[in-house]
């Protein structure tokens, strides 16, 4: 088992994230979402496709007006604005990355949407630990938390959701008979320096014993195939401003992780789950719908900008 602590998951995030804001806007959407994407048509391009995940990520954990959202890992703010904005949540976001905190909180000023909307330069274990949410997303965090850490890392998602409160577990996963590689090596020294995957399967076990009802599963491998192909496409169409940014060997070791990671999630070798699950309640079961229909609607009811 790695040493994991909280000052190591700090370091972890700063050696990838704080790379440059500049050089992540190379290749990325206009909202800085650094997570996959999710197209409605299977040509469809990077900025739509990054705007249509954010909006089914808000629309499976059934946000309405009001609600208390914290988004762990936040990123660069881009689901606390899109909740805050066009959800009416009061939405909170944490990350550990310094660079990401300060370019988010920038983006809220500038949406003005500074009573609704919150990121912090935090650990989400260091948050007052009264404070309790009636949904709580995670998307592409799982990856740095370590295996032998989720039973921990449920439970205390779990204590921090209201009873009925929604979760939402967005991450890479492996197939179940992956081995070690020297692309896991590379990727563990020169990118994600505490990245560590599993299976989908362990996973929805250790969230059932943290005491999660789990409500739904959906694979989204093709789509990250077409997104890391995209952001690959979009830094190569940069390269100069790339190396001028962060040199040579930044660009190419990004460039390489990018790819590889694209040919992966195509081969089927990695994968990429959203998880929806439930803080069970038996007063709010029935509040519960009994198919996914509400999710594909051309319009939902509270994507109208709240007010």
């Amino acid at each position: 088992m790695r040493l994991r602590t909280k000052r190591r998951d700090a370091q972890a995030i700063a050696f990838h994230y704080d790379v440059s804001n500049d050089f992540y806007a190379l290749f990325l959407d206009r909202r800085m979402v650094y997570t996959c994407a999710y197209y409605r048509r299977p040509d469809g391009d990077l900025e739509q496709a990054q705007e249509d995940k954010l909006d089914l990520v808000c629309r499976k954990l059934r946000l309405q007006p009001g609600e208390r959202l914290l988004d762990i890992g936040c990123g660069w703010g881009s689901l606390v604005l899109w909740a805050a904005e066009r959800y009416g949540v009061e939405a909170h976001g944490v990350t550990l990355s310094a660079s990401q905190a300060e370019w988010g909180r920038a983006a809220i000023r500038r949406a003005g949407l500074e009573v609704r909307a919150r990121i912090d330069h935090l650990d989400y274990r260091d948050l007052p630990r009264d404070l309790r949410f009636d949904k709580i997303s995670a998307v592409g965090v799982i990856e740095h938390v370590g295996i032998a850490n989720y039973p921990e890392y449920f439970a205390g998602i779990h204590e921090r959701l209201v009873p009925g409160g929604l979760f939402l577990n967005h991450g890479i996963t492996h197939e179940k008979h992956w081995r070690r590689s020297s692309q896991t090596k590379f990727l563990e020294r020169h990118v994600f320096p505490n990245g560590e995957i599993d299976n989908v399967t362990h996973t929805l076990d250790v969230l059932e014993r943290a005491r999660f009802e789990i409500l739904d599963v959906e694979c989204l491998r093709a789509h990250y195939a077409r997104t890391t192909r995209q952001w690959v496409e979009r830094l190569q169409a940069n390269a100069t401003r790339a190396r001028a940014l962060v040199g040579e060997r930044v660009y190419r070791t990004w460039l390489t992780y990018l790819a590889s990671s694209s040919v992966g999630f195509s081969e089927g070798s990695l994968g990429l789950y959203q998880v929806v699950a439930a803080r069970p309640d038996p007063a709010v079961r029935h509040a519960t719908p009994t198919t996914r229909e509400a999710l594909y609607a051309p319009r939902h009811p509270a994507l109208a900008r709240a007010s």
